[in-house]
């Protein structure tokens, strides 16, 4: 499972022999069980985990529901925010293989290899890219072009996370959801 983070690695930026090693060598993997929780609300992060396989679910409990806020799949990093108790919880959805990176050992590994500090800063631009790609939908589409962008952007996610946690992703009830899909199914059959 270790070749996987290489792999990973290696489509952006070339490993040195030294560097593969040290991933291979210095960043653990382990396989953590189905409902598993990763960091709870009000703990502080010490550690943060790049997902190999399975899927990890970020949500916040709001008047005792859970409002899911986002789903890491394969090739995600997965972090909370060190120094801070977290507002949100991370739970495995499914049995999970992931990375384990301890924050406290990030700056030496950063200050042994420092192509890791500006791949890992790439990275962080592209996935807040994201993020604020998300937000916007939220504000600018409605609940069906959220849906029907799901389905285009991340369609693995309708076979592998249950509806109501969909549905709260995209900010809808799951009878809301439920509407919808009939909706785009009674389109795509032609009918109007």
């Amino acid at each position: 499972m270790e070749n996987e983070l290489v792999k990973y690695i290696s489509r952006y930026t070339t490993l040195t022999e030294e560097e593969i090693k040290a991933v291979k060598e210095e960043i653990p993997i382990r396989t953590f069980k189905k409902g598993t929780i990763l960091l709870k609300e009000g703990q502080i992060a010490t550690e943060c985990y790049f997902n190999i396989k399975g899927l990890v679910r970020q949500y916040y409990v709001v008047d005792g529901e859970e409002k899911t806020t986002f789903f890491y799949t394969e090739e995600y990093a997965i972090s909370g925010t060190p120094m801070k108790p977290s507002k949100y919880y991370l739970v495995c959805e499914e049995d999970c293989t992931l990375t384990i990176g301890a924050y406290d050992a990030e700056e030496d590994f950063f200050k042994r290899f420092p192509k890791f500090e500006s791949l890992c800063r790439v990275l962080s631009s592209e996935y807040f890219e994201s993020y604020e790609d998300l937000l916007a939908a939220y504000i600018i589409q409605s609940p069906e072009d959220r849906y029907l962008n799901l389905l285009k952007e991340r369609p693995d996610l309708i076979a592998r996370v249950p509806q109501y946690q969909l549905a709260s992703y995209l900010g809808i009830t799951a009878e809301s959801l439920s509407r919808i899909r009939k909706r785009i199914l009674f389109k795509s059959n032609g009918c109007h």
